[in-house]
């Protein structure tokens, strides 16, 4: 029987697990549209063209990556960060499911062609249209295992946080201490189209 795993799913003390990393869409989209921008601001013509390629290579789809959650671990829920970036869908997972969250922002995987791209128009890859990554929050036991079977189909993630009880926040830990979760009032790439 198919299992069925929403969004609000999540528990207190569960995993959070992000695979590919941010942003596949918004560095290829950002690549692809504002081209002339990134070459005035430096970015190596081969970044570019790399980076625009990232809407096939690794793709924008999460179809591989939650078919493998749900057959190698104990999942409780799955999002999908879109516009917003994977501070919005962060937000969104605790508010659906009525918990908090404390990412570890050190391990979150900002792909090295989003850090670039953002550096060099001045944007924030948390809030940067994210497709291509999956959210997934899982028992803690289920962890290695997890990231295991996705690294054996050539899907890279890591475990970027933990699940708390509602009280307790949504809250970033960062080598400067611990701050809340940002909050965009709207994505990234719309905010740098707008200006």
């Amino acid at each position: 029987k198919d299992k069925v795993i929403l969004t609000s799913g999540a528990r207190p003390g569960d995993a959070i697990v992000l695979t590919k990393g941010i942003a596949v869409e918004g560095a290829a989209l950002l690549a692809r549209e504002a081209s002339e921008q990134l070459r005035e601001a430096g970015v190596a013509p081969d970044l570019i063209e790399r980076s625009a390629q990232l809407l096939f290579n690794p793709g924008i789809s999460v179809v591989k990556d939650a078919a493998i959650v749900c057959e190698t671990a104990e999942v409780h829920s799955m999002h999908d960060p879109t516009e917003g970036g994977l501070a919005t869908a962060l937000l969104e997972l605790a508010e659906g499911a009525g918990v908090g969250l404390t990412i570890d922002v050190d391990q979150v995987n900002v792909l090295p062609e989003c850090s670039a791209i953002c550096k060099a128009l001045d944007l924030d890859p948390m809030g940067l249209i994210g497709s291509g990554a999956l959210l997934a929050t899982v028992a803690p036991e289920s962890v290695q295992g997890l990231l295991s079977a996705l690294a054996d189909e050539g899907i890279s993630a890591r475990e970027i946080g933990t699940i708390t009880s509602a009280d307790e926040g949504l809250k970033v830990r960062s080598g400067d201490g611990v701050g809340e979760l940002p909050r965009f009032e709207r994505d990234e790439l719309a905010r740098f189209f707008g200006r």
